[in-house]
Formats: structure tokens, sequence, C-alpha cells
């Protein structure tokens, strides 16, 4: 049986609208979809599924049977389990599924709208997290590039995979950035002259191992075209302003090797995920 695609609902606009991204993803990917409401200690409705709490909310009901009817031949359940919501949906996708959130952006700066539970949560799942973001532009939409954050020195066969399985799936063009800083002037910082020739070797040699490091996957999926991008700009300000034009943006957060406990986004990633037009993918890896 296929890992599922896990979204959390809790019956805002925010998770009604990431339920449809993730009914889409798992209808195109063949996965089955789960509706998770994390609360409740009581006893289910007459005649609805035992959830382990109480009833589920009309609104959660009414976002199942809206995708059940748009989508009849996905394989769909909605659950309801108590707890933490951030830790009960940060292990409902173990490692081989993938989790969807939307967020309600109770932040109280204009443009940092990604809630605490979605940041908990992408800082402690072993599976990916999509996030979408409140007030985002591309939120439903399934064209565009996808858009990988990559540093060729770390490349991770998990991140790198993600995002190629994911251009495939869309049959999307997959856009990898890394940012690079390339002297532009004639002097170096350290004060040798650089001739232009020089600097155009140094550019081509940085591009030339993203490309190496990218080989594999470009072998194992020939569908997909890649292009390839070197950037001055830090990485976050890169994949933000990529993410206008994309279906989906991938980043990754590494695992914390001391205190598997604590959350670990990095400076990047969590800069991704405030700011991102569309939604942002978050892929853990060693």
């Amino acid at each position: 049986m296929p890992y599922a695609v896990v979204v959390g609902v809790d019956g805002s606009e925010p998770s009604a609208a990431a339920a449809e991204w993730a009914a889409r993803e798992a209808h195109r990917s063949g996965r089955p979809l789960r509706l998770l409401h994390v609360g409740g200690t009581g006893s289910p409705a007459p005649g609805e599924p035992d959830t382990g709490g109480e009833p589920l909310p009309p609104s959660v009901l009414a976002t199942r049977d809206h995708l059940a009817s748009v989508l009849p031949g996905l394989e769909l359940t909605c659950d309801q389990v108590p707890g933490n919501p951030a830790y009960a949906l940060a292990a409902a996708g173990g490692r081989d599924g993938l989790l969807v959130l939307g967020s309600r952006g109770l932040g109280g700066f204009a443009g940092l709208l990604v809630g605490s539970v979605s940041l908990r949560v992408a800082g402690h799942a072993n599976c990916p997290v999509v996030v979408l973001r409140a007030g985002a532009d591309g939120q439903g939409e399934d064209s565009g590039d996808v858009v990988l954050g990559l540093d060729s020195d770390q490349a991770c066969p998990d991140l790198i995979a993600f995002a190629f399985e994911q251009a495939a799936a869309r049959g999307a063009t997959l856009r990898v950035l890394e940012s690079r800083k390339v002297p532009a002037g004639p002097y170096s910082a350290e004060g040798v002259v650089y001739q232009p020739e020089v600097r155009e070797a140094l550019e081509a040699a940085e591009l030339t191992r993203l490309q190496e490091a990218l080989a594999p996957w470009r072998e194992k999926h020939p569908e997909v075209r890649v292009q390839a991008e070197l950037t001055a700009w830090s990485a976050g300000r890169a994949l933000v302003e990529a993410s206008r034009s994309a279906c989906l943006t991938v980043v990754g957060r590494r695992r914390p090797r001391l205190h598997p406990a604590a959350p670990w986004l990095g400076s990047v990633t969590h800069a991704v995920l405030h700011h991102a037009h569309g939604p942002v993918a978050v892929v853990p890896h060693d």
C-alpha cells in the first residue's frame, strides 16, 4: 500500500485550501489521502466513523464530502486524534508519507504569516512537509516550475530525488538554484586582479559542479527538463523571488544528530516559508 498524503484540517479556510492541494497531489501520485483533525475526546456522532474523540466539526466533514464528490476515485479517510496538534501531525506522516498544512497566519508581522504549528511540524516531521502560506498568491495553481534550492557542496539525495519526482509527476521544468558569490569586479576581496575571462571560467566551473551533482537524477528522469542556475543573491532572496512563477518551491532541512526532538529549519528554509509566493516543500535529510 502506498504511503498516504496526510493533510491537517480544522475547518478553517487555509486548511480547506491545503486539503484541496493535498487531494490533487494524492490523485496525481496514486496515494491515499488522509484528512486528520487533531482534538476531541468524546463519542462520534451517529452514523459517523469512530474517530477516537468527539464528533468531527461539520466544516471538516464538509471538506471531506466535497473532496469525495470532486475526486470520486480517490481513496479518502477522515480521522480525528487527541493531543498536541504539532506533535500529532508531525508523527502522522511517518518517514515515507507526505504532510500538507495550511497556515492561519497568527503572527503579528506583515509577511511573516506562517503559524507556530506549521513551523513546528516542518521542523519535526520525518517526511516532507508542504506548507501553503496564508496570503500567498500561488496556492491553488499547479502550473509553473518546480524550484529547488541546492548547495552542491552538500547535495542531499533525498532532497534532489523529491524535487525530480515532483517535477516528473507534474510534467514541469525543474529549476535548480544555487547561491554562489563569484567575484563580480576586476578585484577580489583579497585584492587579486580577476580578468573577465578568469571570472567567466570560475562561473563555468561552479556551474559544472552543480550539473555534476544533478547528473544521477537526470539519468533517472530523462523526461524532466532541468534548468540549473547560479545566483549571486542570497539563497533565501533568490528562492522567494523564483517562487513567484513556481508551482512548488523545495528546500531542505537537516535532521539534528544530537537532539532529535529539537526542531531545526535553518535560516534559508525559515525565510522561504515566511515569504514564498506559493507552496513550499520542506524535505528532511541526514
